[in-house]
């Protein structure tokens, strides 16, 4: 999903820079003195991925401050602080799905188990917050918690929807409002908040991060569907497996007669029970992309990303100056529509 070869050289160097010195961050603070910790934290360094939310931090910074030619620390500190809570949640959640690959290798829950994955993940977590008070600032440390608990919040809910195929769009959007876009939206904010810029500023910032996260989350659901596991690099098809209904699903189950949502919910329910070979779980996870395209549901899913990118972008350009970050930012949320992984 990299946006950067696109953008004004002197800003691309930049941000290489600066995501190598967040990395630098990241690890130094995970060191342990028992080398079993050490060994399972570089693993975990292995899902370091597109890096959207550390990015988020880093342009946002240069965008409100277009003047300030070099990244202030406290701003590396709270993007490596973000992603090792979105590091926390890909851990867990891996857990949740039982899934065996991530970023084209081994899960830790598959490697080392369940529990190991477990701690690792809450490991992560009080790391952030340990790194988080070397900010010195309380704001920003109740934002990022804040947002923790919302991104926990959106887990519970999705947790007590799973395999409820009445599931309405208000309530898949509350869901991923709060487990992906929360973050986002914050990583944003923090930025601007450490930058000391203008109120309708950090508000507008947040929900540009906000709304990105949505459209983000939408197509991650739509890749859960349609893509392809060496590509994307982890385990497909577990939103169906764990009885998660998305935007895709949820479209074609309201829109079809009474034959065709019977079929679909069989095919999910199917699916979701286990206890299938290999073979069959392909031909039913095939059967259910069959009905999603033939139904226009997974045009609609991304038609409603891009709108929200729109939103996104729309926002930016009334409320910042037209620097290179900003043409960086509304590239970021194009990019996030286009994406293949």
């Amino acid at each position: 999903m990299s946006v950067l070869a696109s953008h004004d050289s002197t800003l691309r160097a930049r941000l290489d820079a600066d995501l190598k010195q967040v990395r630098r961050l990241f690890a130094d603070e995970l060191v342990s003195d028992l080398g079993c910790v050490n060994e399972l934290a570089e693993h975990a360094q292995r899902y370091h991925g597109k890096m959207l939310r550390p990015m988020l931090v880093l342009a946002t910074a240069m965008a409100v401050q277009p003047e300030v030619e070099t990244t202030d620390r406290k701003h590396l500190v709270a993007a490596a602080v973000v992603e090792m809570v979105h590091m926390a949640t890909l851990v867990h959640d891996d857990v949740l799905d039982d899934a065996r690959m991530r970023r084209q290798g081994a899960t830790i829950n598959h490697l080392r188990g369940n529990e190991a994955a477990v701690m690792l993940g809450d490991y992560l977590i009080s790391h952030a917050y340990h790194l988080c008070t070397s900010l010195g600032s309380t704001g920003v440390s109740r934002m990022i918690a804040h947002a923790t608990n919302t991104v926990c919040e959106g887990e519970l809910l999705q947790l007590t929807n799973r395999h409820e195929h009445g599931l309405d769009e208000t309530t898949y959007f509350e869901i991923i409002k709060r487990k992906t876009a929360s973050l986002c939206g914050a990583c944003c904010k923090v930025a601007a908040l450490l930058s000391e810029s203008e109120p309708n500023v950090t508000d507008a910032l947040y929900a540009y991060g906000e709304t990105l996260g949505i459209a983000f989350q939408i197509i991650d659901d739509v890749l859960d569907l349609t893509g392809d596991q060496d590509t994307v690099g982890k385990t497909l098809g577990q939103d169906i497996a764990k009885g998660k209904l998305t935007l895709p699903m949820i479209h074609a189950l309201e829109a079809a007669d009474n034959a065709g949502r019977r079929e679909l919910v069989n095919l999910l329910e199917l699916q979701a029970r286990g206890g299938l070979s290999d073979e069959q779980s392909r031909e039913n996870i095939r059967r259910v992309r069959e009905i999603l395209h033939d139904g226009a549901s997974l045009g609609y899913a991304r038609e409603k990303a891009a709108s929200l990118v729109q939103r996104a972008k729309a926002g930016l350009i009334e409320n910042l100056s037209d620097t290179p970050a900003r043409a960086y930012l509304l590239g970021l949320a194009d990019s996030v529509v286009t994406r293949r992984l």
